[in-house]
């Protein structure tokens, strides 16, 4: 048996196709019976109106393991919108999981009693684009995901890095303020 996982957290930002497919989910991992298998129970159970919190399937009766908790970061209230996010987007990201587990980072004799909450983002002008290429959408939000968990379960990154990059790294909206593009 791997050691007991209480909480990591993690986030990954994944760009490269058309605009409006970039994926940023933020996750927390967690044992079941400690705080993120408290929060998942919570958030299933207190949904709100525009931010419905769904599990991860690869089908709509195929929840994948880790159980994995989908939260909104935008207020959906398109069909085309919903549609896209809990189609695409929502598959993509129970297959990042898998992929996650198949690479030995979330140990597979855990998976039954682990937890993953998943903040996704999808762009709200993502409804506006003409022929979306569903398979590149897919691409980008699966590799999203493997690479929050990836790096939640690494603790990447770490705090000698952080540290050391902190005046290196500006923020993108901080310097599209600074050179008023905002």
């Amino acid at each position: 048996m791997s050691d007991r996982i209480i909480l990591r957290a993690g986030e990954a930002l994944v760009v490269g196709g058309p605009p409006g497919t970039a994926a940023e989910p933020e996750v927390v991992i967690g044992a079941l019976d400690g705080p993120v298998g408290t929060a998942l129970a919570t958030l299933t159970g207190d949904q709100v109106a525009g931010h419905t919190r769904v599990f991860a399937l690869l089908n709509t009766d195929v929840m994948v393991r880790p159980m994995t908790l989908c939260v909104s970061k935008v207020t959906v209230n398109d069909q085309r919108y919903t549609n896209i996010l809990m189609g695409t987007v929502q598959f993509a990201i129970a297959n990042g999981v898998l992929d996650a587990v198949r690479a030995g980072i979330l140990p597979k004799d855990q998976v039954n009693d682990l937890g993953i909450i998943c903040s996704v983002w999808l762009a709200p002008t993502i409804v506006d684009v003409e022929n979306l290429d569903h398979k590149v959408l897919f691409d980008i939000h699966r590799k999203g995901m493997f690479e929050a968990i990836r790096k939640a379960m690494a603790n990447e990154p770490d705090i000698d890095w952080l540290l050391e990059n902190q005046d290196k790294i500006i923020h993108r909206y901080y310097q599209m303020g600074l050179d008023g593009k905002l």
